[in-house]
């Protein structure tokens, strides 16, 4: 396995990362529901095999503005981590999880960013749980980092530290609402090595 390239790795496994990736969304999704204290619903997630330079088209363009969070993975698997939401999308979470008390315009001021750092963190967590429970696998992220910026800047991150790897990628995109619907992007960047435990751990032979 160790001679395997990451488009390879996606491909013979695609299905078991899509149904990997479904898992985590929909476990992230309860959490946001808790977090909020409202009904969230969610449509079946998307989950796209996809070259990194196509992954901000999919967000409406790399110029779009979105929030980002990202984190680290170590433990048994190590890599890491983003969710990513318009900015809109951001604003309405950040009104939500603060019960209104922002005024309108000032959700990316201190207070605001502090919110959707800690949604971004708990969502994310809620997903790695999921993952580490259904691989047995330990997993542990690092504290987020938040960012807003144009799409093809937030992507620039990993984009540097998985182009180590290869040129494919699994985006998540997650459509959940409330009152309005929303657009959440999850995209889990383990390396060549932790794909491999993933895999094994879930006991599919490795050709």
């Amino acid at each position: 396995m160790s001679e395997m390239s990451l488009e390879q790795v996606t491909e013979n496994y695609y299905d078991v990362l899509k149904e990997l990736g479904n898992i985590g969304a929909g476990n992230a999704m309860t959490a946001l529901s808790q977090m909020l204290q409202c009904k969230v619903d969610m449509k079946v997630p998307q989950v796209r095999l996809l070259e990194f330079s196509e992954v901000g088209d999919m967000m409406g363009g790399e110029e779009q503005i979105m929030v980002g969070v990202f984190l680290g993975v170590d433990g048994d698997i190590t890599g890491s981590m983003m969710f990513m939401v318009e900015e809109e999308s951001a604003r309405h979470l950040i009104q939500k999880i603060t019960m209104g008390m922002l005024p309108p315009g000032s959700e990316f001021e201190e207070m605001g960013l502090s919110a959707m750092k800690e949604i971004g963190n708990i969502i994310t967590g809620a997903y790695l749980n999921s993952l580490s429970t259904l691989t047995n696998l330990k997993i542990i992220p690092t504290p987020p980092a938040l960012t807003v910026d144009m799409a093809g800047a937030i992507l620039s991150v990993p984009a540097i530290q998985f182009g180590i790897f290869g040129d494919n990628i699994l985006l998540i995109q997650s459509q959940f609402y409330d009152e309005i619907e929303l657009d959440g992007y999850f995209i889990l960047i383990p390396d060549l090595e932790s794909y491999s435990k993933i895999l094994g751990a879930l006991g599919i032979p490795l050709i």
